[in-house]
């Protein structure tokens, strides 16, 4: 079993009146942490009931809310009780569906779950306003990854684990950085079954995400955009130059990068800038929500060594960033001039702005580029960071201290 940091978390909303709303790519690892919470109230004696939106005969039950409360009541009566819905954006209006529930104010408790579509993630949200608490699973972190491959000997000592062992943990990085973090993926033990499930899981989201969510039949144009925003991580993306390079508009190409967001395929990451006349800020720069699948729209799956690992770091620090900024005002931006000077990643605190630089190698000195030279004098932040695979050191420039930290250490550090 694969320990989830976000189970806690969900255990600790199940005796909230909200609904407890998990969202997240297909094949994350949702169903399973339902049935997780499902076991762990059955143990206290608790009464539940689980629906599977995809199984015919459940999906039936949901044709009204008064069949299926009638279901319900049938099941496990008429007093507290837990009901846990899965794939609920098999339900057409699912969040006026809900929204009705639980407005009626019954003594049971909601858990609801559902992969990416734009009716789950903007119709539901609408719908279910004050009445929700989103709980977003994305892949298996970069931690849970290792705790796993480790069998948990670690677990409450990873920062030591990580200096002492930094052969082993070096090794655990690049398969995480090909293979990504899907749990069925990083449950095979081969190369073979990894690729064939990787896959499945990708034919999986064009055929049943991509296909009916924008009611087409062919997704040549789609998966030629996918691959090549696969190809383009971290670099600026122009929707003109895909536009022309894919030969459809720059409509359907802003349509279709968007879907790609709310399908949990991809993040957008847009600038930062003060002055706006002198600084880029319309184009942004996309990664993507999990390595693996990255790898195979790109063809690199599986492969070893990978040849851009340099980009895949980067879009590894991305995740480690916004994973340290989800739960803060803080916001995780780029930076680049016309000029072309630029900073991989901005965290904007409002008060305060930290730059980071990502560097996929060793470094045996302090060094830092011109570009982010450029943007210390410009913008004068107190700490700034180079991520890198070396030992930690630090400098001061100006009036910046500048640390330079490896990974393995801004995995447990605090912005």
């Amino acid at each position: 079993m694969i320990k989830r940091k976000i189970f806690k978390e969900l255990k600790d909303h199940l005796d909230k009146k909200e609904i407890t709303l998990i969202v997240g790519p297909r094949q994350a690892g949702k169903t399973t942490l339902m049935v997780l919470l499902k076991e762990h109230l059955e143990a206290q004696g608790k009464k539940t009931i689980f629906f599977n939106l995809d199984i015919e005969a459940d999906k039936q039950l949901f044709v009204s809310q008064e069949q299926l409360l009638h279901k319900i009541a049938i099941e496990i009566g008429e007093s507290e009780g837990y009901v846990f819905i899965d794939e609920i954006q098999r339900k057409e209006n699912a969040g006026l569906f809900l929204k009705g529930l639980y407005d009626m104010n019954l003594p049971y408790k909601l858990i609801v779950s559902g992969s990416g579509s734009v009716e789950l993630k903007e119709k539901i949200h609408e719908s279910l306003a004050g009445r929700k608490r989103v709980f977003e699973l994305s892949t298996l972190s970069f931690i849970e990854f290792v705790n796993y491959k480790t069998e948990y000997k670690y677990e409450i000592k990873l920062p030591e684990f990580f200096a002492i062992e930094p052969n082993q943990t070096q090794r655990l990085l690049e398969e995480y950085l090909s293979y990504g973090g899907y749990p069925r993926v990083i449950l095979e033990d081969t190369v073979d079954r990894k690729r064939r499930i990787m896959a499945e899981l990708y034919q999986s989201y064009l055929e049943r995400d991509i296909v009916s969510l924008l009611g087409i039949k062919k997704t040549e144009s789609f998966t030629a955009l996918v691959q090549i925003m696969a190809s383009q991580v971290g670099n600026l993306v122009n929707v003109t130059e895909l536009s022309n390079t894919l030969n459809i508009s720059t409509v359907t190409v802003s349509d279709y990068l968007w879907y790609m967001q709310k399908t949990f395929l991809v993040d957008k990451v847009t600038p930062y800038f003060r002055n706006i006349r002198k600084e880029i800020t319309k184009a942004p720069v996309f990664y993507f929500y999990d390595l693996g699948m990255r790898n195979y729209a790109l063809g690199t799956f599986g492969t070893t060594p990978i040849s851009d690992n340099g980009f895949l770091f980067q879009n590894f620090i991305y995740h480690l960033l916004k994973n340290k900024t989800q739960d803060s005002s803080a916001r995780v931006h780029y930076w680049r001039t016309t000029d072309k000077a630029e900073v991989d990643f901005v965290i904007d605190k409002v008060q305060e702005v930290i730059p980071i630089e990502v560097k996929y190698k060793k470094l045996s000195e302090t060094e830092t580029t011109r570009s982010f030279q450029n943007f210390l004098s410009k913008y004068q932040p107190k700490l700034g960071y180079v991520i890198h695979l070396g030992k930690e050191s630090k400098e001061r420039v100006g009036n910046t201290e500048i640390a330079f930290l490896p990974y393995s250490q801004f995995l447990f550090q605090d912005l």
